[in-house]
């Protein structure tokens, strides 16, 4: 089973900065698409940035400039450097792996990392 762990929220000012971590149990090679979700309770979850192979990067709008996704194929880890943050990006930050092992296709999420971003 493919297993997904973000670590790294936390509380900070705004105008602060964070980084996340999402490391995976699988190699790189059999992730199309590694990506960063967002979910405040009461709203659905949204999307945030991605980055598939070779190291294509897509962002939201309400974070590009702000936020970097990155990744480590030799940690088998993705990274969200977020930067000027803001009191509405306070949510709980999901990652997702997609990819596929021996043909069958997998969509992994993790539990989730807390970010809280307040005066």
């Amino acid at each position: 089973q493919v297993q997904v762990v973000e670590s790294g929220g936390g509380l900070v000012q705004p105008g602060g900065s964070l980084r996340l971590s999402c490391a995976t149990s699988v190699s790189m090679d059999s992730l199309f698409r590694m990506a960063w979700f967002r979910q405040v309770p009461g709203k659905q979850r949204e999307f945030v940035a991605s980055i598939s192979n070779p190291d294509s990067t897509i962002y939201a709008d309400s974070v590009k400039g702000r936020f970097i996704i990155s990744r480590d194929n030799a940690k088998n880890t993705m990274y969200l450097q977020m930067s000027s943050l803001r009191a509405e990006d306070t949510a709980v930050y999901h990652c997702n792996g997609y990819g596929g092992i021996s043909g069958s296709v997998f969509s992994a999420w993790g539990q989730g990392t807390q970010v809280s971003v307040f005066p």
